[in-house]
């Protein structure tokens, strides 16, 4: 989905420090981009030797993590309203962007009052 959105000719995140989690590991092979900030996986381990990761690797992961947790939260909260939960079978795209837009901003608004 992401090449279909943001085909790899052009370089959409040259500029930019992107944030990704384990879905997107072979991110860099496709886009070039100024500083890319994804989480270590475990590497495959034959059977009787340990794979686990390093206390640093463990920390670098915990800290995107502690990041990614407020991005993930909004999106949860977002979804709350359940027209972006299920599945959309408006046709016009600047109807879908709109319904996004109103459940971020009813999102915020809870955020505000509470």
């Amino acid at each position: 989905m992401l090449q279909k959105e943001f085909p790899c000719k052009i370089d959409w995140f040259k500029e930019l420090t992107v944030k990704l989690d384990l879905g997107f590991q072979g991110f860099a092979d496709l886009y070039p981009c100024k500083k890319l900030m994804i989480p270590i996986k475990k590497k495959k381990a034959k059977k009787g030797t340990p794979n686990d990761l390093t206390t640093q690797e463990l920390e670098h992961n915990k800290g995107l993590s502690s990041q990614r947790i407020y991005v993930e939260h909004s999106i949860g909260g977002m979804k709350r309203y359940r027209i972006i939960e299920h599945r959309n079978r408006l046709k016009s795209t600047k109807v879908i962007n709109q319904v996004i837009g109103v459940c971020a901003a009813l999102w915020n608004f809870h955020l505000l009052n509470n």
